[in-house]
């Protein structure tokens, strides 16, 4: 149900994003932003969307924790499809350093990119989609944000708890002008970010979650199936979270 609308994907080179980019086009999506500070790497996600699902996509280099790159970003959405409807905050960065080894520069580091980055993309997002009174903001935060993190740096914990208070907020500020704002937080997914720890059997259902998994409920999201949801976290971990409270 998301036919037809543009979108910009945040750290949709590889893994979750450009899975979640592939998903809007089959889906029949109407125009895609492919934004990732990988560059060529987005232009090759870019490139075999176009080819496999017929979507058109644009790929813009994209570091999101800054702020002229991020309204770069939109000025690139806008003039290639003249407006945005969805927006997901995918991009991000693991950080796995402990409390004794997390320097300043390193949290900062991961607080920038994690929640400043989602911060910026969305407020831009919501200043655009005001106007037009629709829209779709889709975040990213983990299990690590709700439950505190342990093989996670805490960085990465709390610029993930983070992005859960800063969509409430921008879910109250969106609801008066039909913009949903709601977050994925997912678990174990399989990915290249390797973690020694991401393990089938510590999962209740017994299988690491694949791309597509958190995928589909991103796709959710962004469509009008979820007309009547904002201001949800809503959690993607085969059952970890009911062990892990």
């Amino acid at each position: 149900m998301i036919k037809d609308r543009v979108a910009i994907i945040t750290g949709a080179a590889k893994g979750i994003g450009a899975e979640t980019a592939r998903l809007f086009a089959e889906e029949g999506a109407g125009g895609i932003v492919v934004a990732d500070v990988l560059k060529e790497r987005a232009d090759e996600t870019a490139a075999s969307i176009e080819r496999d699902a017929g979507c058109k996509c644009v790929s813009v280099y994209t570091d999101i924790s800054d702020e002229n790159s991020v309204k770069g970003m939109f000025d690139a959405c806008i003039g290639a499809f003249g407006r945005v409807d969805i927006l997901v905050n995918c991009a991000g960065i693991v950080q796995e350093h402990s409390i004794e080894d997390m320097t300043g520069e390193l949290f900062d580091r991961g607080i920038d990119v994690n929640l400043r980055g989602t911060y910026l993309c969305s407020r831009e997002a919501l200043m655009l989609m005001k106007p037009r009174r629709y829209g779709k903001i889709i975040n990213f935060s983990s299990i690590s944000g709700q439950i505190g993190g342990i093989a996670t740096a805490p960085s990465y914990a709390a610029s993930k708890g983070g992005v859960i208070s800063l969509t409430l907020s921008f879910a109250k500020a969106g609801a008066p002008y039909n913009i949903n704002v709601n977050a994925v937080a997912p678990g174990m997914i399989d990915t290249d970010v390797r973690m020694p720890h991401f393990k089938a059997e510590n999962v209740p259902l017994g299988r690491l979650g694949q791309p597509r998994d958190v995928a589909y409920a991103v796709e959710f999201l962004a469509s009008e199936r979820s007309s009547y949801i904002t201001g949800t976290i809503l959690s993607i971990n085969g059952g970890m979270f009911m062990y892990s409270v």
